[in-house]
């Protein structure tokens, strides 16, 4: 795998991890309690966990990438000689 390639899927898969992991623990100001200004939606986050919803993004795409490379590297399934046989 190249450093391009690398870099492609860990962009990628970050993006994709992110989007998973927004929605974890998010509280309203509704379910919190906390009262909104005239015009402000209740449902709205109330103060959202971000830099470590970002660490714990990077952490999982990290080890996703590993697992990647491990995978395109060593070829443990056969896949290469599979598709060669044809």
């Amino acid at each position: 795998m190249t450093f391009i390639g690398g870099l492609v899927f860990f962009s990628i898969t970050w993006w994709l991890v992110f989007f998973a992991v927004l929605p974890w623990g998010v509280r309203s100001h509704e379910e919190e309690g906390v009262k909104t200004e005239a015009g402000v939606p209740a449902g709205i986050p109330h103060n959202p966990p971000m830099l470590r919803k970002v660490l714990i993004t990077t952490g999982i795409t990290l080890l996703l990438l590993g697992v990647f490379y491990l995978v395109v590297e060593y070829d443990p399934f056969g896949y290469r000689d599979f598709m060669n046989s044809y």
